[in-house]
């Protein structure tokens, strides 16, 4: 959405690493000039709050913040975007896969693998308070066409040659 004046965030402030991601975003967000309009839900009620404030706001496009309870509500999400008509991008591949938008997130599979090596590690007599720690290295662009043709956006080819999934 290069043309979105303006992008939601939505965040929930109880989970303890949404200080984080609202950090990570604002700083992603002032490299490029972008100006952010933070939503915060932690109830259900919360959710449905912030979907109007959003739509009230006029924003263009929305990040939703990762934190399990969202995922608990992912439905519930993907709905109020679609009804709400809002781009949204997930920090999570089933959110993609379930009728979101686009998500972009650290691939579970590769993290399963290196969940395997420490074991495999350990098993072996390793300590684990000796292993390192690991960050994800591969992250996933997935793409919903079919959510996209319903928001009447047009995803320009050259993306999804980029993406790691396109759901048609």
């Amino acid at each position: 959405m290069p043309t979105a004046a303006l992008i939601g965030v939505l965040l929930n402030p109880k989970y303890p690493d949404s200080a984080t991601q609202l950090d990570d975003i604002d700083e992603a967000a002032r490299t490029v000039g972008q100006q952010i309009y933070v939503v915060n839900a932690s109830t259900e009620q919360d959710i449905d709050a912030a979907f109007a404030s959003l739509s009230q706001k006029g924003i263009g496009a929305l990040i939703s913040g990762v934190d399990p309870f969202f995922d608990t509500r992912r439905d519930k999400i993907i709905a109020l975007a679609a009804h709400h008509a809002v781009p949204t991008i997930y920090g999570q591949r089933a959110y993609a896969v379930a009728g979101g938008l686009i998500s972009y997130a650290p691939s579970f599979t590769e993290a399963y693998c290196q969940a395997g090596i420490y074991v495999g590690r350990i098993l072996k007599g390793e300590k684990s308070a000796d292993l390192p720690v690991v960050q994800p290295t591969k992250y996933e662009l997935v793409i919903n066409l079919k959510t996209a043709k319903t928001l009447a956006l047009k995803v320009p080819v050259s993306m999804q040659l980029l993406a790691d999934e396109v759901i048609e």
